[in-house]
């Protein structure tokens, strides 16, 4: 089983990553601010302006350490990898799979079970966090749907209509999102999921944790040697991670709404972290967002019982462990790929 590594976040403008041995030097203004054994890291996040000497890249790309570069607000640029992992047998089998469309629709339709199981998590953890002296009526009706789309998820069904009951599952789901936020009155809105941009600060957190969640996943698929462009549900497009958006749907609810929800219950971030920009997109500043990651870090840490393993894992491992069982189901060794399904 692999280890769960670190992922080194740097938010600071103006850093400069050295390489001193088998250890990234991170450097602010001249000062060495820290110093990260390569071998202790999964992938390094740099947002904004951060440098680096050809040395440090090179030791990632030795060490199987990916370098994702965003925008200072977490818009996706690009990234820097080593040499391919994996065998090209097993990529052949993913773009096999991917051509066929009772394949992809098998794929998918574990994919979708799992998020719909786990964003139904999310509302009944929510109903027992915040029980009240009455039952809120909206999330009991929600969570009901939520559970007959899981029954129809248990029937085959072809691609489109799976991507129909996504759709009816994410309507019911952040249907009640309002719902969740506690207290009400804390200045945090959210009237619908809105992406590009997100239009008010619920949707301007979300959208950042999918971020980092997406970068994970993309790390994962090409960890285990798949590639990360080839997806089931998603389909291809030109310079869509198309995989790593499907790994990344079941665990949207455990590693990007709870999280979320979490820390705007507990009063962690607040509504004026967030600013409107002349565009209507809203953003979160710089301590808001630190935050957060520090936040995510934490989450990643907690272990829980995988159903499928039947073992402890962290939470951070998760993405991992879905891409091995993924590609051990391509290769014929398991007869479906088992969705994760959070308790």
């Amino acid at each position: 089983m692999k280890r769960h590594g670190n992922t080194l976040y740097i938010t600071t403008q103006g850093t400069y990553l050295a390489r001193e041995r088998e250890s990234l030097l991170i450097r602010v203004e001249k000062e060495t601010r820290l110093r990260m054994p390569v071998q202790t890291l999964d992938g390094v996040v740099c947002f904004g302006n951060v440098s680096w000497s050809p040395f440090a890249v090179g030791l990632c790309a030795e060490s199987g350490v990916t370098v994702s570069l965003l925008t200072e607000r977490g818009r996706f640029l690009g990234r820097v990898v080593g040499p391919v992992s994996g065998n090209v047998l097993l990529r052949r089998q993913q773009y096999r799979a991917s051509d066929s469309e009772q394949a992809s629709a098998e794929v998918a339709r574990a994919v979708i079970s799992g998020k719909v199981a786990n964003t139904r998590t999310v509302l009944l953890r929510a109903q027992r966090d915040h029980a009240g002296p009455g039952e809120n009526q909206q999330i009991t009706r929600a969570v009901a749907r939520l559970a007959n789309l899981l029954r129809t998820l248990q029937n085959p069904l072809p691609l489109d209509e799976l991507r129909g009951v996504e759709g009816e599952a994410a309507q019911a789901y952040f249907g009640v999102f309002p719902e969740l936020l506690r207290p009400p009155g804390s200045g945090f809105t959210f009237t619908g999921r809105t992406r590009r941009p997100p239009l008010d600060n619920v949707n301007a957190l979300l959208s950042f944790l999918y971020v980092l969640l997406a970068h994970d996943a993309r790390s994962a698929c090409e960890a285990v040697g798949l590639d990360p462009q080839i997806g089931f549900l998603h389909r291809d497009r030109p310079g869509r991670a198309s995989l790593a958006l499907d790994l990344m749907e079941e665990l949207r609810p455990v590693l990007g709404d709870r999280v979320a929800l979490s820390l705007i219950n507990r009063g962690q971030v607040q509504a004026d972290g967030f600013r409107t920009t002349e565009s209507g997109a809203v953003e979160m500043d710089d301590k808001t967002r630190k935050t957060v990651l520090v936040a995510y870090q934490k989450r990643k840490q907690d272990e829980l019982q995988h159903p499928f393993l039947q073992e402890k894992v962290t939470v951070g491992i998760l993405l991992h462990v879905q891409a091995r069982l993924l590609a051990r189901f391509l290769r014929g060794d398991l007869d479906a790929y088992p969705p994760f399904f959070w308790r």
